[in-house]
């Protein structure tokens, strides 16, 4: 019984005002008691010596106890006492971050071992499992920008989405104001105290319907944060040139183009950062210091279907009222 009601709380705590009803009751119950008394006059009271009084006369007024602990489980039945463990409040670290990332030929570039895409993919996935407590997105762009994954707590979900992407898989070239601008889109709605995107080009903007300073502007307006990462040596790179008819790529020494200013105006203008990864371990600095920037304090609740505690309660009420129905009709009945 009293694990039952180890963790409550009460739905309607004002139904309690009535427990004041108890003591004006028990007073009233004194005093009719005390009125109703009968008097008797001794001259002397030696022929009472050594009579005891039966246990009977002692415990008769008990009874009123038993409706009076009746009552004041009914009005706790009352107040509505409920189960508390399906309640959750508790205060977590999280933002919500769309990751936009090119996926242009460009991205086989071998500057990075193995390329450039394969390393970007491998560093993502850690930063996915650093952060449990966000909501995280996937936008993919080369030519034109689509979503791969939306908004999502599923990380596990997130990272099977992260795997499948290939360079080369939407139209060639470099979208970059389109990559950010769907981007945007996905978390302008977020109700989060920070909202961030992350943007990862290796080339400079040649395609697509949204210019970028454009798309930066509207991250702007809905208080998007972008950081940008230009993804790529300095100097010549072996990048593809070519596919061969069997599907591989032929490559060749072609100087990196990355539109740093660009990209360094966009975050200026959204309060980002931009940042250029010349390696595999510049790239995880990089997402170690977006992490640290990005940590802010946001409160969680969930709740679900709170169990009802008050049947034990009522039986027990019930239970007073008959004992003392019993035992007034037959220990304490009284005859008239």
């Amino acid at each position: 019984m009293l694990n039952y009601f180890s963790d409550i709380q009460f739905a309607e705590k004002h139904w309690f005002w009535l427990m004041l009803c108890i003591p004006i009751l028990a007073a009233w119950y004194i005093w009719r008691a005390k009125r109703y008394e009968g008097e008797f006059h001794f001259s002397s009271f030696s022929n009472l010596k050594g009579i005891k009084g039966s246990a009977r006369a002692k415990w008769r007024h008990s009874l009123p106890l038993f409706r009076f602990g009746a009552l004041a489980l009914l009005i706790t039945a009352l107040a509505r006492p409920q189960s508390r463990s399906s309640w959750k409040d508790s205060k977590t670290e999280g933002i919500d971050i769309v990751i936009s990332m090119d996926c242009s030929f460009s991205m086989l570039a071998k500057d990075f071992k193995p390329n450039r895409m394969e390393v970007a993919k491998e560093v993502l996935l850690d930063f996915i499992e650093a952060r449990p407590n966000d909501r995280l997105g996937l936008v993919v762009f080369g030519g034109e920008a689509f979503t791969q994954c939306p908004l999502t707590t599923d990380h596990k979900v997130l990272k099977n989405l992260v795997s499948p992407i290939k360079a080369g898989m939407v139209d060639q070239g470099t979208a970059i104001g389109s990559g950010l601008a769907t981007a945007v889109a996905r978390i302008k709605d977020s109700k989060a105290k920070s909202k961030v995107v992350i943007l990862i080009s290796d080339g400079v903007n040649n395609m697509g319907e949204v210019a970028p300073l454009t798309a930066g502007d509207i991250a702007k307006t809905y208080n998007v944060r972008v950081y940008t990462i230009g993804v790529g040596t300095k100097g010549k790179a072996l990048m593809p040139v070519a596919q061969l008819p069997g599907g591989e790529m032929e490559y060749d020494y072609i100087d990196v183009e990355i539109d740093e200013s660009v990209m360094s105006r966009i975050s200026e203008l959204t309060g980002g950062k931009y940042f250029r990864a010349t390696n595999k371990d510049a790239l995880v600095n990089i997402y170690r210091e977006i992490d640290r920037m990005e940590k802010t304090i946001i409160s969680e609740q969930s709740f679900s279907n709170k169990a009802e505690r008050f049947l034990p309660l009522v039986l027990a009420a019930a239970l007073l009222l008959l004992l003392e129905f019993i035992l007034r009709k037959t220990i304490f009945r009284s005859i008239p």
